[in-house]
């Protein structure tokens, strides 16, 4: 009678006999549109970008440590198809470029034209949320600082769709070359992604080093990240931020986030 006790001290002290957690890269699917996530684990990375970098711009000023937990991304930008379910739901308006939805050829390519507050809406009704602005970048370049997705190479038609290489958008996921150190796909590229945060030019001066979650919403700027298939090179880099009203616009799409 005293094994089965013995057996039961033993595996509350020993990790191994709990189930383990999700490890960076892996995959799970979204039941209510699909969509495929990857887990990026917590831990810090480095945001931002040195002064001394020629390319980069005073908004990213300066490279910073930050800690995140961990949490799941989707692994490509929402497309026609999925944010049309959301639609047929009634939990979604129709995006502002009717032309391109509902198509059938256009199904994989990614949603174009929404709102900040519409990506906001897709990912609440699918049970996730827009990513923070730290997420989508420790996402796109992981832990080792690379200056894009795929690495430290320039962009090139091989890992990204960018000024108008294709004259459109691609379907998701077109360019697996281009993945980022998780396994995310078109975090280059394709189309501007929203995220949650507020835009302040000085933010990252003052943000704090885990979980930063952005300024107050004092302005009515939004940041969008990634650069999309009619923007140069220069917008593809990881660490790159630039800003959109949270209005309709024709370039921008979003992916979503999950804790871990």
């Amino acid at each position: 009678m005293r094994t089965p006790l013995f057996v039961s001290v033993v595996c509350l002290s020993l990790a191994g006999c709990s189930p383990a957690g999700p490890e960076s890269g892996d995959l799970r699917t979204q039941a209510i549109d699909g969509m495929e996530q990857v887990y990026v684990g917590a831990g810090p990375f480095v945001m931002g970008s040195d002064p001394n970098d020629p390319s980069s711009e005073p908004d990213e000023w300066p490279a910073h440590r930050v800690v995140l937990g961990g949490f799941w991304i989707d692994r490509t930008e929402v497309t026609n198809a999925q944010y049309g379910l959301c639609v047929a739901a009634g939990a979604c308006r129709p995006p502002l470029h009717s032309r391109r939805f509902g198509r059938p050829e256009l199904e994989d390519h990614p949603v174009l034209g929404v709102t900040w507050y519409e990506a906001g809406d897709y990912c609440r009704w699918a049970g996730r949320r827009l990513p923070t602005e730290a997420e989508w970048e420790k996402a796109a370049r992981g832990t080792d600082g690379r200056a894009y997705p795929w690495g430290d190479g320039p962009p090139s038609a091989e890992v990204a769709n960018f000024d108008q290489l294709f004259g459109e958008t691609t379907p998701v996921g077109s360019f697996p070359a281009g993945a980022s150190p998780y396994g995310a796909f078109d975090l280059a590229g394709n189309a501007w992604e929203w995220v949650a945060d507020t835009y302040d030019d000085a933010y990252y001066q003052v943000s704090p080093a885990r979980d930063p979650q952005g300024p107050p919403e004092s302005v009515n700027w939004r940041v969008v990240r990634g650069g999309s298939w009619n923007t140069a090179a220069g917008a593809l880099r990881s660490a790159n931020r630039f800003w959109s009203f949270p209005r309709r616009d024709y370039f921008d799409g979003f992916r979503c986030a999950s804790d871990g």
